[in-house]
């Protein structure tokens, strides 16, 4: 967060920064870590935005890359002209598909997968 505000954009007003919601990303962290002061002047330019907590936004996008990729970043494209004409009309044709994401990862399967890093409270 400092390289953010001190190096990267220290002529910004505001900066937004859009986060999970893991624990280390509050602004409670930026105290523990740097101390009061510096904290307060870092949080005057910084605006957390958190992605939500179930059906991660971060992992739509990581899965909708992975088709781009798939369809038409697998080869080498010389000119960013081309670039842009064949990303807009890869996600052209993936909104006119109305293309979404399926999870399928129930509760049930979590509870299958990670059984060993939760161990059963019941007798049986």
């Amino acid at each position: 967060m400092k390289e953010l505000v001190d190096r990267l954009y220290p002529q910004a007003q505001r900066i937004r920064v859009v986060l999970d919601n893991l624990n280390t990303h509050r602004p409670s962290s930026l105290v523990g870590t740097l101390g009061a002061a510096e904290a307060a002047r870092l949080l005057q330019k910084l605006e957390f935005h958190y992605t939500p907590t179930h059906g991660s936004w971060l992992n739509q996008v990581e899965i909708e890359l992975g088709v781009l990729a798939r369809q038409c970043l697998n080869r080498r494209i010389g000119e960013e002209a081309c670039l842009v004409s064949e990303i807009s009309a890869r996600e052209a044709e993936r909104n006119r598909q109305g293309a979404g994401v399926h999870w399928d990862f129930t509760p049930a399967d979590a509870r299958r997968k990670f059984a060993r890093f939760y161990p059963s409270t019941s007798n049986g």
